[in-house]
């Protein structure tokens, strides 16, 4: 039986704050994630609190680096903090679930019901939100690619390259993608451009209604089509093996922190391969 989680609330200053480790890979000029998080904290404030653990006097982030940054820009004295007791005990980002871009067109359309869109996309730290919207774009898509759109398995650019073909070619597209196990935008491009021109539509402004006779391009994009269906193959094979050798390895991990003896030695000798065998079997779960 799982243990409770033990916080409590307090607002720490910025100072006492440590990040659990530097990210010194983040451009925070150009990083789409920590700017939104910027224009959303000056605009509103913050919305969820950072998730710390207090060490040697200094409280460690364990969720919230973004944020900290944000602070530290906009010149923030302090900050709330939900501190856990466990260091060990913040795992809650392995059961996020981020939006799917039809959740958000739905949330951006109902908040523009009582929010004017500039407030909303000074919120989100863009100029507009109006290309978000795509208010006619579920009109062109077939039922079942709709609510493959709706269900998250296409993307929202996704979505917009079948709206270029014909519903009935939409669904064949559909099951292609299905069979394949490739969803991303680059497949789906190359099939509209394998499409044959009396299963098209001549969409305004789009690419495939300014440019129709490029033979050449489509034969190369056909090429590269055969070509990630032999990589899919080939990846497909390397992670079914992949699979198995984890589960053979998972199996004798459990097998070995669950004796008794060997787990209490490797407590008192080992810590910190024991934290690790076990994160060997979570991620096999």
């Amino acid at each position: 039986m799982n243990k409770p989680y033990h916080v409590e609330g307090i607002d720490v200053p910025l100072s006492a704050l440590k990040p659990l480790r530097e990210r010194t890979n983040i451009n925070t000029a150009k990083h789409r994630g920590y700017l939104k998080i910027l224009a959303s904290i000056r605009s509103l404030g913050l919305i969820e609190p950072f998730c710390v653990f207090h060490e040697n006097g200094q409280y460690i982030i364990l969720d919230g680096y973004l944020r900290w940054l944000a602070f530290q820009e906009l010149e923030l004295e302090t900050a709330p903090c939900v501190v856990f007791k466990d260091k060990e005990a913040y795992t809650f980002n392995r059961m996020v679930n981020n939006l799917s871009s039809f959740q958000e067109m739905r949330m951006l359309r109902k908040s523009m019901e009582s929010v004017d869109e500039k407030t909303i996309a000074e919120t989100f730290g863009m100029k507009t939100i109006r290309h978000r919207l795509a208010p006619k774009l579920v009109e062109r898509l077939h039922p079942q690619v709709a609510q493959a759109f709706k269900n998250d398995l296409i993307g929202k650019t996704a979505a917009s390259e079948m709206s270029c073909v014909k519903p009935a070619r939409q669904l064949e597209m559909l099951r292609e993608m299905n069979r394949v196990g490739d969803h991303t935008p680059a497949f789906i491009r190359a099939l509209v451009l394998k499409t044959p021109p009396e299963l098209r539509l001549n969409t305004p402004g789009t690419r495939y209604g300014r440019k129709k006779n490029e033979r050449e391009q489509r034969l190369v994009l056909v090429e590269r089509l055969e070509q990630a269906e032999k990589q899919h193959d080939f990846y497909t094979k390397l992670y079914r093996t992949y699979s198995a050798d984890l589960l053979k390895i998972s199996l004798y991990v459990r097998k070995v922190i669950t004796t008794p003896e060997i787990r209490e030695f490797m407590e008192q000798r080992h810590p910190s391969v024991l934290g690790e065998m076990r994160a060997i079997v979570m991620d096999s779960k």
